[in-house]
């Protein structure tokens, strides 16, 4: 089955850290990558833009609005995702356990639907 993996964290105490200590984090999103990749487990991964950068598109009466930022002010934001394959939600979650944002910021499994046609 697959699962989206979506990390959330403070895009602020990211930028903040030190030269080193950012590419400290990195360096593990790298060996979790490596991991993900020796067991057959990744389907996709990418690291999203910082928050500012995002557009919130919504289509009222007919009208496109579209604003700058996120829909909602808060404290960690989406930075990036894993899909992954796992026999199921318990594989899942270990995998998402060993992503570095788990340990200060947040990690949202995700099944994906499956289309019953597929």
């Amino acid at each position: 089955m697959r699962y989206l993996l979506l990390i959330h964290a403070a895009e602020e105490s990211f930028n903040s850290l030190s030269e080193a200590d950012r590419n400290a984090v990195l360096e593990g999103y790298g060996q979790f990558t490596q991991e993900l990749q020796s067991a057959g487990a990744m389907l996709s991964a990418e690291r999203l833009m910082d928050v500012a950068t995002a557009t919130t598109v919504r289509v009222q009466d007919g009208q496109v609005q579209a604003t700058d930022g996120p829909f909602a002010e808060t404290k960690e934001q989406l930075g990036g995702f894993y899909l992954i394959e796992a026999k199921d939600l318990d594989e899942a979650i270990a995998w998402a356990a060993k992503i570095p944002a788990s340990s200060h910021g947040s990690v949202e499994v995700r099944p994906i639907w499956e289309s019953p046609e597929q």
